[in-house]
């Protein structure tokens, strides 16, 4: 526990049998559980992280499951009806098993998705767990050692004291970034990272990509967890998601750590053009259900409105074009129009941008 908050930690896990070990032993003791889902590993992940739980010496404190029956009564009406939500809400996740036999007495949680399903829906998994152990601070490391354990403390401190409702990791600050990012990795996490401050909202993230990071329970339970992107754009869609509840951010510098054993199985120039379409419909949730059905604001119809002058504007960006490729003479109306809206539109973009820029601020803490 940190300052009597209960503290846990999601591994997802897909074929880290050399790995995971070192995650479990290298873990800071003020962790009360470890919730390693497996993601369907094709090697034994599973087989070493249940001897790891049969020789748990650990002595965490007891957490019980807050879907547990509550005894009726004529005032608990309310809590009933969100307990049988909780309960209901498993169904939109994967197939899965616990394998433990007293997970609220045992440190270690082993998860088993039944079918692969990527990272995004095995830190949904272990999210669930804890929404329903009502865990106060849940972190996220990744089941290849990739993180170091001991920044663990100050990414969940936020949480804790300071009641930031998520906190990521940010290793693009850190002074060795350029150094030790490789370089295609580099290149991809800036480009998304652009895309997602646009999506999401929270103008002033850098390192969107990191998996280090910790959520506290009010954001637990103001998004829905299963319907998170299941694979490697679940930080970005996190971040609208979050954004969209009205959740506040920080962001702590960490260490970019590679060549640790770890084996990637992400190919960057797959994935930037999935999450690039991923951000792109965000952009426009986000405004719909934010600024418009939640929360009206101008900025929702002056970015809409940029988006029909850019729509009409293309015709004529087109007969520009064709005009100075085959040098052809153009019509005075069409170059006023090309220009007038062209300027509108761009105009009508930057002052909605400059006014979700500003609503936003006192998200980013």
């Amino acid at each position: 526990m940190l300052a009597n908050k209960t503290i846990a930690v999601v591994v997802p896990a897909y074929n880290e049998d050399t790995q995971i070990g070192m995650v479990i032993e290298t873990m800071p003791d003020f962790v009360d559980r470890i919730i390693i889902v497996n993601d369907c590993s094709k090697d034994k992940t599973a087989e070493v992280v249940m001897q790891y739980i049969e020789n748990d010496k650990f002595q965490p404190i007891e957490i019980k499951n807050i879907l547990e029956k509550i005894k009726h009564n004529k005032y608990n009406r309310a809590e009933i009806v969100l307990q049988q939500q909780l309960k209901d809400e498993l169904k939109h996740y994967l197939p899965s098993e616990i394998v433990n036999k007293n997970p609220d007495n045992q440190r270690i949680i082993l998860i088993n998705q039944l079918k692969n399903g990527g990272v995004g829906a095995a830190i949904a998994r272990g999210y669930k767990w804890c929404k329903d152990h009502a865990i106060d601070c849940t972190a996220v490391m990744a089941g290849d050692g990739q993180m170091d354990p001991d920044e663990l403390e100050s990414i969940c401190k936020p949480v804790i004291e300071e009641n930031i409702d998520y906190v990521k990791g940010n290793r693009l600050i850190h002074r060795s970034a350029w150094l030790v990012i490789p370089k295609t990795r580099f290149f991809g996490n800036s480009i998304l990272s652009i895309l997602t401050k646009v999506a999401s909202g929270y103008w002033h993230v850098s390192d969107t990509q990191t998996g280090y990071t910790a959520l506290s329970n009010k954001a637990l339970n103001a998004i829905r967890i299963y319907d998170i992107y299941k694979s490697y754009g679940m930080p970005n869609d996190v971040l609208v998601k979050l954004n969209i509840a009205f959740c506040t951010l920080k962001e702590v510098e960490i260490k970019p750590i590679y060549d640790v054993g770890e084996k990637s199985k992400m190919k960057i120039f797959k994935v930037i053009p999935r999450v690039s379409w991923l951000l792109f419909k965000s952009f426009f949730k986000r405004l719909w259900i934010k600024y418009l059905f939640r929360d009206f604001h101008p900025l929702f119809l002056l970015y809409n409105f940029a988006i029909f002058l850019f729509i009409i504007w293309c015709p004529y960006l087109y007969k520009v074009l064709k005009a100075v490729i085959f040098s052809q003479n153009l019509s005075f109306e069409t170059l006023f129009a090309f220009t007038f809206i062209g300027i509108t539109s761009i105009q009508s973009f930057m002052f909605a941008m400059w006014m979700d820029i500003q609503d936003n601020e006192r998200l980013y803490k």
